[in-house]
């Protein structure tokens, strides 16, 4: 793994660790949405760890493609471009149910790089 990929890796490690800090206190979507700070730092987050990845090399996505790596820069585009029209339902499910599974799989490939 290069050091520009490992670098990328650790922003989005560091972006899911932050995403799950800032919603520790949060227990549903309609509060993840009132509490606007909360969605905010969260989808910047987003933005970053889409970022992130359109930086990872090409060859590094072909070898660990078990990583939705389209979806995920998919999503930033969504947060960065149509911030409006954002569903907080569809962001809290993300949060719930993908960030734990890239977070983890991230650790993996840190871990074993």
């Amino acid at each position: 793994m290069s050091e520009k990929d490992k670098a990328n890796l650790l922003a989005i490690q560091e972006a899911c660790k932050k995403i799950r800090q800032f919603v520790e206190h949060v227990f549903d979507a309609d509060a993840f949405f009132a509490d606007q700070k909360t969605f905010d730092a969260v989808l910047m987050n987003f933005v970053l760890i889409g970022e992130s990845v359109s930086r990872l090399s090409e060859a590094f996505k072909a070898k660990e493609d078990q990583i939705a790596w389209t979806k995920i820069k998919g999503f930033r585009n969504i947060v960065a471009h149509d911030y409006f029209g954002v569903d907080a339902e569809e962001v809290w499910q993300i949060i719930q149910h993908h960030i734990p599974d890239l977070e983890n799989q991230i650790n993996r490939i840190i871990t074993s790089g």
